[in-house]
Parts: C-alpha cells; structure tokens; sequence
C-alpha cells in the first residue's frame, strides 16, 4: 500500500491532521492507531456498572477559533458549559483555587508564613536555575513549603530540582506581596484566573465523543487495532503490527517520541538514540469511584498536596455532566489521578485500595461509604504527563530536526513532548497546523517548528 501521508496515531493530534486534510481536498492519507478505539488519551470509557470516566481530568477550553468551530460543528447542542469552581485541600480545610492567591482561608500560622516569606529580603534573590528555585523565588517559601513543593511533585512525580521552569506560561497564577495582602485585608477571593475559567464538557460521552465524532468523518481511512510497528525512515517504508508495509511520502507520528526512537525506528544515530533516552515522563493510575446518593457541592475538581491521600487532583465527574453516572442525580463519580514515576513509586495493585481511603481521609466520602461504592474503575497510563526536565529542550533540538530531514514530523502532547502546549486544543492545532504546512506552506505557530 502507498500513501502521500501517514498518521501514526487517532488521538486529538492525528486526528486533527488528517480532518484538516481532508477539508483541504487531500486525500491520499491512512490514520494508523494501535487501540481498537479513537481519542489517545482524550478517550472515554463506560465501566460495567455504566459510568464513564476520561482518561484524567480533561476539559474543554480554547485559544484556537478553529478549535471552537470545530467543537461547535462537532457537538453542536450536546455540550455543557461551566465556570469553574475549584479547591485545594490543605491544613484541614479548603482553599479557593489558585491557592497562592487565596491564602487568607489558611490558619493564622499557616498564613502568616506565607505572607512572611513574601516580604522584602525575605525572597532568595537568585536567578532561578530550575522550577523549585523558581517557585521559591517567585512565591517566597512559605508558599513553596505548604503547596507548590509537595504539590509539584505528586503531580509530576519528579523532583522539581531537576525541572526547568520555563514551560509555565499562563499555566501557574504569579501573586505578588501586595495582592496577596489586599486579598487578606478585603477578605476578598481571587478565583478568576486561569483560560479555564470557563470551561466546556459534552453532554454524553465523556471528553472522547469528540474524537468518536471526528474519527467516524474519516471512514476507513482510520484502521483500528494496528500500529506502527517498525519504520524505516531511510526508504520511507513502515510496518504496522499485523505485518502490512505502506510506503508513505511523509509521517506525522503522535506516538510517544522515546517509543518512536528507541522502540520503532529501524536505525538512527547514536545521538539521536541518547537523547530520547533522557526524555522523563511520568505515569498516571486514574482511579474512578462511584457512590450513591449526591450531595450538594458545585466544585468541578480540587487539588491535594498533603501526604493523607495518594493522589494529587479529584474531579467531580457528576458535575460535567449527569450521564457520566448511571443514576443521573442518584450518583456520585469521584475520579482521582495518582502520578508514579522511578522518583515515585506506585503499588498498581493498592492504588484503589489507598484512593479510597484517601477519599474518606479528605471528607470527600463519609465513613461507612467506601464499603457501599456502587463501582471502581481503574486505568494505568504508562504515558502519563511528558516532563518539562532541565535537559528537554536539548534532546528536542537533536531529535526532531533529524526526524525532519527524514521526512517524519512528531507532534502532539508525547510526539512533540512539549507539556505547555499539551492541552487537547494545542494538541488537535499541532495536526491542524502540521497538515496546513504540508499543503499551504504555513509555519506551524503552536509547536514552534
């Protein structure tokens, strides 16, 4: 078989592509994906028990008016829209999200450390060399201490020592002494921020009706169930898993960039090969918990930096939407996100077990309802989150011109290995913008190539 362009992988990024070649009058192209299902890591599932849950947390906000029509086109009225109300868990309370710039709901000692190591000359006035002296230089390190150090790394599950920080961008509210005080002093809280403010969710289907829709726009020329297998980027030759070899003119790959290097690719240089062994990536053990009965609380996700539960982020699933239980307004689905790592380590057997417990530690389930959940859903992403490590971008600048030269494009949230512009709508715009290139000559704006 030849094609003009192969798609290694239906998820937001592949699929993106090959819609927006096919708007563009091009259809010399194959989606190749390993699962038997469409979306990567914006699929959805239902359990047995008939809830769904995403793979992770996601939610639908844009930066992108293509993104918008295209989710417009694509769901129509089959959307809900939400503002965000969001909590952090700390000292036995809750915080308004972003945390540094609520701080006044702390206790008196808790808050008056923060405020303390905001002062002048109380601030390490160094340039920051990585993320941990970075937050410490920014919010002080009473901040740092009670919420960002133990936060960041049960997200990541990789010291922040060895981060970079500058992948932040509009990712992380910066509070200064003065709003922080005013805040305090007008007992006023400050939950505006963010690009997620307002958020969007489908009505049915979790996150990967999205990507159920635009898939089954593309007909047979996404085939399920094989992957890529091996690629000889020499001869522009690739072999998926059942054996079939398809020539190809260029290949956008939306697999993990260490997979393709190490795992995939027939040969490629010893420098090529080192540097996709220093790219970090953390895993992700997404653990869904359904409960019967519901009780009133308008929070859409909360974060939890302390060490009394396993997991760093918990989202009120049944406030996305009503359908991702099975008793809409009889139910609640809690779902949870563990990060492991070789930093980190994960007992995948206990993770349920420690979930729940952690749900009862942090009041979001009363005693006595763990031995009455109605479901427990368990999913192990190996690929979780692409690190932003001190030595990321140098790996990049030896991997991904060599791919280049060979005509092999990798994008996406692993494929380009860029966790700043990660979100779905960066990821489905990497493949919009990738396509646009190949056939208008366009510059790819949000991967930067």
């Amino acid at each position: 078989m030849t094609v003009k362009y192969l798609i290694c992988g239906a998820g937001p990024t592949g699929l993106g592509a090959a819609n927006r070649l096919m708007e563009l009058g091009e259809n010399s192209f194959l989606v190749l994906e390993r699962e038997a299902y469409a979306g990567g890591l914006s699929a959805s599932f239902t359990d047995a028990n008939g809830f769904t849950w995403d793979v992770g947390g996601h939610v639908l906000f844009s930066h992108y008016p293509y993104f918008d029509a295209l989710l417009a086109d694509l769901l129509g009225d089959d959307v809900l829209t939400h503002q965000r109300v969001s909590r952090v868990r700390i000292a036995g309370g809750w915080v308004p999200y972003p945390f540094q710039n609520n701080i006044r709901h702390l206790p008196p000692e808790e808050r008056w450390e923060c405020v303390r190591e905001l002062l002048p000359g109380r601030r390490p006035e160094i340039t920051p060399a990585n993320f941990r002296e970075w937050f410490e230089v920014v919010f002080g390190k009473g901040i740092a201490r009670l919420f960002m150090a133990p936060y960041n790394f049960k997200v990541w599950a990789t010291p922040p020592e060895l981060m970079d920080f500058r992948w932040i961008g509009e990712r992380v509210s910066v509070v200064g002494l003065e709003q922080v005080l005013k805040n305090i002093i007008l007992a006023r809280d400050d939950v505006a921020w963010g690009p997620n403010n307002t958020f969007h969710f489908p009505l049915h289907g979790g996150t990967g009706e999205i990507f159920r829709r635009l898939a089954a726009r593309l007909g047979d020329r996404v085939r399920y169930g094989d992957g890529l297998a091996r690629l000889d980027a020499e001869k522009r030759r690739a072999t998926t898993q059942s054996g079939e070899v398809i020539e190809y003119e260029t290949l956008l790959s939306t697999m993990p960039l260490d997979l393709m290097v190490t795992d995939v690719l027939s040969e490629a240089p010893n420098a090529v090969r080192e540097a996709a062994k220093s790219l970090a990536h953390n895993s992700v053990h997404v653990c869904g918990v359904g409960v019967a009965g519901l009780r009133p609380d308008p929070t859409c996700w909360m974060y939890f930096p302390e060490a009394d539960c396993p997991f760093y982020r918990v989202t009120n699933f049944h406030n996305y939407s009503p359908n991702n239980v099975a008793r809409p307004g009889e139910q609640m689905g809690f779902m949870a996100e563990v990060s492991s790592s070789p930093h980190k380590p994960v007992d995948k057997a206990a993770v349920m077990k420690h979930t729940v417990q952690g749900l009862v530690n942090t009041t979001l389930m009363r005693p006595g309802e763990a031995e009455k959940a109605v479901t427990a859903w368990q999913m192990d992403v190996e690929h979780g989150y692409p690190v932003p490590t001190l030595g990321r971008d140098a790996a990049l600048a030896v991997i991904q011109p060599w791919l280049a030269s060979h005509a092999v494009f990798s994008r996406g949230r692993f494929g380009g290995w860029k966790y700043e512009v990660g979100n779905m709508d960066h990821s489905v715009m990497q493949g919009v913008e990738w396509a646009e290139r190949m056939l208008l000559g366009k510059p790819e704006t949000t991967y930067g190539a």
